[in-house]
């Protein structure tokens, strides 16, 4: 096991902010060393949102996973993030690897996977922990020593969930007889947690590992969240070298059966999301995913100045018609300086160009009137990632080839328009998040401009629009301090 220097970490840590390098976000949760990715153990306790994260604070690589945590109550003011968690046992001398958190008894806890390898051989289990009052965790039971018969050590990420009084953990692992993915859920009873056997669904062989799984209700729906690994990619789907998704149906406990589920739909089609978490408070389903992609580590420049990825904004999701909307959470409208907004209201134009700030968010309404396709462009001086819809394909097309560092390429995906095409876009200094017709679809991308240079927006369509509303505000920093 490495040796962890937990204070001379958290001094590293309380010297490095602000962040200062240009590609260090303003609005995106990271951090200033080490390499980040899946969201964990998000929870609100004691007043406040905790968010917990995967975390290597000695260097770049997929090694030392330790846990991260930060508190905030309006997503807007946190406090400096802090080591949590690290490996530092037998156990999971490996890896503290994903997990998720509950409040019980009146202690946040977290459940996580210890990773242990011996030799070649995995040995996963499924381990609780508290916060203490110093924001560490102690380590405590272990509930699942190790996979069950059937499964490879490809057993992880667990997440809880209630139904009826009784609590239950979903789990992503992979079959032993095909190595392909499914979904396990354990139940606890009075002698301890139980393998209540898989999840049935009508996805057949669908990948070969699934990663990451939650399990939320909407009302009288159930939705199965997970990450698929080994999906083949698709004209207007599937496109990233793994998928985040999601099935909505009902779940049977009686049966383990995914009942008259929908088929599997993405959550982001951009090209760095992976790992979703959610939790539930006041009736709100808030999501975190990773800006980052398993196996691109060479896409994300970012390593030579010693970080890399980031977190998304904190996304609220509904669930219409079988179909999860996602979109901000109204606490990120408290970023805007409300001073700088420009109004746009244009009637009849087939070209606009506006100037943005550091930290941009854009809400744009088209009427597309007798216009077949229409442009949108993020210009970084000669550089640029562009947004095409083509109204007779209903395709909604994201080139990022203009961009000359960074991982490059495009992504197509169905959007249905029929006469006004709407735009949220929220343009950091090096992540953009896009939502389509008020949240129907995302797409999430980390983007590395070569010059410290305002971003310019621009649009253009071949033939007049019928009208372009909406208004392009200078957005602030989050705020990090000592407490929240």
């Amino acid at each position: 096991m490495e040796k962890f220097d937990t204070n001379a970490i958290h001094d590293r840590l309380a010297e490095s902010y602000p962040m200062q390098h240009r590609w260090h976000n303003r609005f995106h949760l990271e951090m200033p060393f080490g390499l980040i990715n899946d969201p964990n153990g998000l929870a609100w306790f004691d007043g406040a949102y905790h968010i917990f994260y995967q975390w290597n604070p000695l260097g770049c690589e997929h090694k030392h996973k330790s846990w991260a945590h930060t508190v905030t109550r309006d997503f807007i003011h946190y406090t400096l993030p802090e080591l949590s968690m690290w490996p530092d046992d037998e156990h999971d001398k490996d890896g503290c690897y994903s997990g998720c958190g509950t409040v019980d008894n009146g202690a946040l806890r977290v459940l996580y996977t210890c990773n242990r390898k011996d030799g070649d051989v995995r040995i996963p289990a499924q381990r609780f922990g508290t916060l203490q009052p110093d924001g560490t965790v102690k380590k405590e039971e272990i509930i699942i020593p190790d996979r069950p018969a059937g499964i490879t050590g490809h057993f992880r990420d667990p997440y809880l969930f209630s139904r009826h009084g009784h609590r239950y953990i979903v789990l992503g692992a992979q079959r032993a007889e095909n190595e392909t993915g499914t979904v396990l859920i354990y139940e606890e009873q009075a002698d301890g947690w139980h393998n209540r056997g898989e999840i049935q669904t009508r996805l057949g062989d669908f990948g070969y590992m699934w990663e990451c799984p939650n399990l939320l209700q909407f009302g009288s729906y159930d939705v199965l969240m997970f990450c698929p690994q080994g999906l083949p990619e698709r004209d207007f789907d599937r496109q990233n070298i793994y998928q985040s998704g999601y099935i909505a149906g009902h779940l049977s406990l009686d049966s383990m059966d995914m009942v008259q589920h929908t088929k599997f739909q993405e959550l982001d089609h951009g090209f760095d999301f992976y790992a979703p978490q959610t939790f539930v408070h006041e009736g709100r389903h808030i999501l975190l995913g990773w800006m980052g992609m398993p196996d691109k580590d060479d896409e994300y420049p970012t390593k030579e100045q010693g970080w890399m990825y980031s977190l998304t904004m904190p996304r609220e999701l509904r669930l219409r018609q079988g179909h999860i909307y996602s979109r901000p959470v109204r606490e990120m409208r408290d970023l805007r300086v409300l001073e700088t907004a420009v109004e746009i209201e244009d009637t009849s134009v087939s070209k606009l160009v506006r100037p943005l700030f550091q930290g941009s968010e854009i809400l744009l309404n088209i009427e597309l009137g007798e216009a077949r396709n229409v442009r949108l462009t993020l210009a970084f001086g000669l550089e640029q990632v562009t947004f095409t819809y083509d109204r007779d394909e209903q395709v909604m097309t994201i080139d990022r080839n203009g961009m000359h560092k960074g991982g490059r390429g495009i992504r197509r995906f169905k959007l249905f328009v029929d006469t006004q095409l709407s735009l949220e876009l929220f343009v950091d200094r090096s992540a953009i998040e896009a939502f389509f017709q008020h949240g129907e679809e995302a797409a999430s991308m980390l983007v590395f401009p070569e010059k410290n240079i305002l971003p310019e927006l621009r649009l253009t369509a071949a033939d007049p629009l019928d009208g372009v509303t909406g208004t392009i505000w200078s957005l602030d920093s989050f705020k990090y301090q000592a407490d929240c």
